[in-house]
């Protein structure tokens, strides 16, 4: 099935603050769980704002990660009740 730009961007938004949230928290442990290109993970990291989550980047740059410091708006116990179906839209392996 195909699905709309509009719906996998924003799973792929839930889905990399969840793997945040989770301790995969650098781009290279992103790409690696996920498969997504390093230019994808690094845009959609600058676009959780756009859902009210707020990221950031904590440590040097060669050994910091990210920190979710507020999801805003976004109902995480929904996100874990649905994390099978957004990985299976983003055709992502289970972890």
């Amino acid at each position: 099935m195909k699905h709309s730009k509009t719906k996998t961007s924003f799973y792929r938004r839930l889905y990399i603050a969840y793997l945040i949230d989770r301790g995969i928290n650098t781009v290279p442990a992103i790409t690696a769980a996920t498969g997504m290109p390093r230019r994808t993970a690094q845009d959609t990291l600058s676009a959780l704002h756009e859902l009210g989550i707020e990221c950031e980047f904590v440590g040097a740059n060669k050994d910091g990660h990210y920190r979710i410091r507020q999801w805003g708006p976004i109902n995480q116990q929904w996100l874990i009740d649905n994390l099978r179906l957004i990985q299976h839209t983003l055709e992502y392996p289970a972890l």
